[in-house]
C-alpha cells in the first residue's frame, strides 16, 4: 500500500517539473509546442494504441479498436472546428504577442486551450488508474506500468502548460492547470482502491484518447509551432519529442 502512495507522489512531481520547465522557457513557446506535438503523437502511436490493442484483443478485433481511434479523431475534429470554430489565422504564438483586446476569437481560443488541457488531465487520471489496476494484478506488473507512466508524465506537464499558454498569456492559469494535471494521476491511483475498471472498457477509453491526441498533435500543435517561425528548428523539436517519448516507452517496456 505504501509503495502505491509513493508512486502517486512521484507522478505528481514528474508532471509538475515538466510544466515548470515549459514555463521557464515560455519565450520559446514555438519550440515547446513543436516538442509537445511530437510527444503527443508519440504517446498515441507508441503507448495508447498498442495498450488498447493489447487490452481489447480478447474482446475486439484490431479493426474495431482502430475504428474507435478514428472516431475519437473525428469527434475531436467536430468539437474543434464546429463547436469552438477553431481557425489557424491567429497572431504569432510567441508569448506576449497576443492582441490586447479580448475579441470573441481570443475567447474561443482560450476555451479551446482549456478543453485540450482538460483532455490531458483526463488522460493523466487514466494513467493513474492504470497504475492502480496494474498493482491489483501483481506488484511486478504494477511497477512496469508505473515506470511507463512516469516516463511521459514530464512531457504531460510540458503539453498542458504549452496548450494553456497557446490560448492565453495568463501564467497563473497555466500554473493552475499544471497543478490539476499533476494531481490527476494521484486521484486516478487512489480511485482504484475503491473500484475497478474492466480491461474491455479501458481499451475503448484508451483508443478514443489516441484519436484525440493524434488530432491535437497533427492538426493543431504542429501547424501552430510552424506559424511565423523557422520550420527547421520546430521540425527538429517535433522529431525530438517523438523520439524522446518513443525511447522512454520502449525502455519502460524492456
Amino acid at each position: 500500500m505504501a509503495i502505491i502512495f509513493l508512486i502517486a507522489i512521484a507522478t505528481f512531481i514528474a508532471t509538475l517539473l515538466g510544466g515548470l520547465f515549459a514555463l521557464k522557457l515560455k519565450d520559446k513557446l514555438h519550440l515547446i509546442l513543436g516538442f509537445s506535438a511530437g510527444a503527443v503523437i508519440a504517446v498515441a502511436f507508441f503507448d495508447l494504441i498498442p495498450e488498447s490493442l493489447e487490452l481489447g484483443g480478447k474482446y475486439y478485433d484490431n479493426v474495431t479498436i482502430l475504428t474507435i481511434t478514428a472516431i475519437g479523431f473525428l469527434l475531436y475534429l467536430i468539437l474543434d472546428r464546429i463547436i469552438f470554430l477553431h481557425s489557424h489565422n491567429y497572431p504569432s504564438c510567441e508569448f506576449g504577442e497576443y492582441a490586447t483586446e479580448h475579441s470573441a476569437m481570443d475567447s474561443k481560443r482560450e476555451k479551446l486551450g482549456i478543453f485540450r488541457a482538460s483532455s490531458l488531465c483526463t488522460h493523466s487520471f487514466l494513467d493513474g488508474m492504470a497504475i492502480g489496476l496494474a498493482f491489483q494484478v501483481s506488484s511486478v506488473v504494477g511497477f512496469i506500468v508505473a515506470i511507463a507512466v512516469l516516463t511521459h508524465d514530464f512531457s504531460d506537464g510540458i503539453n498542458t502548460v504549452s496548450m494553456i499558454l497557446r490560448g492565453t498569456n495568463d501564467i497563473k492559469k497555466a500554473m493552475n492547470w499544471l497543478i490539476a494535471d499533476a494531481i490527476a494521476p494521484v486521484i486516478g491511483i487512489i480511485s482504484t482502491l475503491l473500484f475497478t475498471v474492466s480491461e474491455r472498457g479501458l481499451s475503448i477509453i484508451l483508443a478514443l484518447f489516441a484519436g484525440f491526441f493524434l488530432y491535437i498533435g497533427a492538426s493543431d500543435l504542429i501547424p501552430e509551432s510552424h506559424h511565423a517561425h523557422p520550420k527547421f528548428l520546430t521540425t527538429i523539436m517535433t522529431l525530438l519529442g517523438a523520439i524522446v517519448l518513443y525511447s522512454a516507452i520502449y525502455l519502460a517496456g524492456v
